[in-house]
């Protein structure tokens, strides 16, 4: 019989095949708990970082303590994808979004992989755990011009999924604005619509305010030089804002550059609160309604039991 680690492996993913340079560094000093508790709409829990790099149990125990109820666990490709899935199946705590990233997306529809890798997504989505197709989008900066209508064809594919199986959608974008507004407009955003990770300015705040899209802040917001990001962040309904980690990337002022974690979301959040002159547990109670209307309740979705091998996620 395979061990629980090979059939469920704490890690599958480092962040130094991602990045240059030496990762071997510690993970920040926890925050102060918030008293009012929120989600993290946005992580790679699979990603090993750190000096001592935590497993999936560890980053939600940590989480707990710091008043983080919960996170969207997100998939990339079709391995990450399934470990996604099977952790939300397994754990309470965690919601699954499923998606061949659009950085993957041109090289799977090259080898003609690509319908066979939507045909996995597609029998995941029926998981009631998975509930959203994502992260999928456009990336300008990493794509070269010849590959980007492979990337197009991709992020319209994985947006009819999102529609057939009526989940939410957690885009991508980067560096690729008005073609990905241009793109939802065209073939139709399914109902609930997340702009991950936002990086626009303003006046892109104003387009998802009017069509009704959600926009999801990291770390950045912190950032000294994300000043468009915090007036964004001011032009956008209260009911249609998020915070997340993008674990393990992205890491709040005062850590950036250090490995990250959903325990750090009230870094994050309390820096929103602050640019919006908001009490913190207001807006924490804010953002926490907005994530539980986007997936619902996490309680709502039959989880299955606790396995005696928890430890091993």
């Amino acid at each position: 019989m395979a061990s629980v680690e090979k059939e469920f492996p704490a890690h599958i993913r480092t962040r130094g095949s991602f990045e240059t340079g030496d990762r071997a560094i510690p993970y920040p000093t926890a925050p102060d708990p918030l008293s009012v508790g929120v989600y993290d709409n946005h992580a790679h829990l699979e990603f090993a970082d750190g000096d001592n790099p935590m497993s999936a149990l560890e980053h939600l125990e940590r989480s707990v303590e710091a008043g983080v109820l919960g996170v969207i666990q997100v998939g990339t490709d079709v391995e990450t994808s399934r470990w996604s899935a099977a952790l939300a199946a397994r754990e309470p705590r965690v919601l699954a979004a499923i998606a061949i990233h659009p950085n993957e997306a041109p090289k799977l529809i090259e080898t003609v992989e690509f319908d066979a890798a939507m045909a996995v997504l597609d029998e995941l989505a029926l998981q009631p755990r998975v509930v959203a197709i994502g992260e999928t989008g456009l990336d300008y900066f990493r794509t070269q011009p010849e590959r980007q209508d492979a990337q197009r064809e991709a992020f319209v594919a994985h947006i009819a999924l999102a529609k057939k199986h009526d989940l939410a959608l957690q885009i991508h974008d980067r560096d690729a604005h008005e073609d990905v507004v241009s793109l939802l407009r065209e073939v139709g955003a399914p109902k609930k619509t997340v702009f991950h990770c936002y990086s626009g300015d303003p006046l892109m705040a104003e387009i998802l305010a009017h069509e009704g899209w959600y926009a999801s802040f990291s770390g950045t917001v912190t950032f000294k030089n994300s000043e468009g990001l915090r007036d964004a962040l001011k032009v956008m309904p209260s009911s249609h804002i998020l915070v997340e980690t993008d674990t393990p990337f992205l890491t709040p002022t005062p850590f950036r550059g250090r490995p990250n974690s959903p325990y750090m979301i009230p870094y994050t959040l309390r820096s929103m609160a602050e640019t919006l002159g908001s009490e913190e547990s207001v807006l924490a109670a804010q953002l926490a309604r907005n994530t539980l209307d986007v997936y619902g309740a996490f309680d709502d979705f039959a989880a299955r039991p606790v396995s005696p091998h928890h430890d091993k996620l």
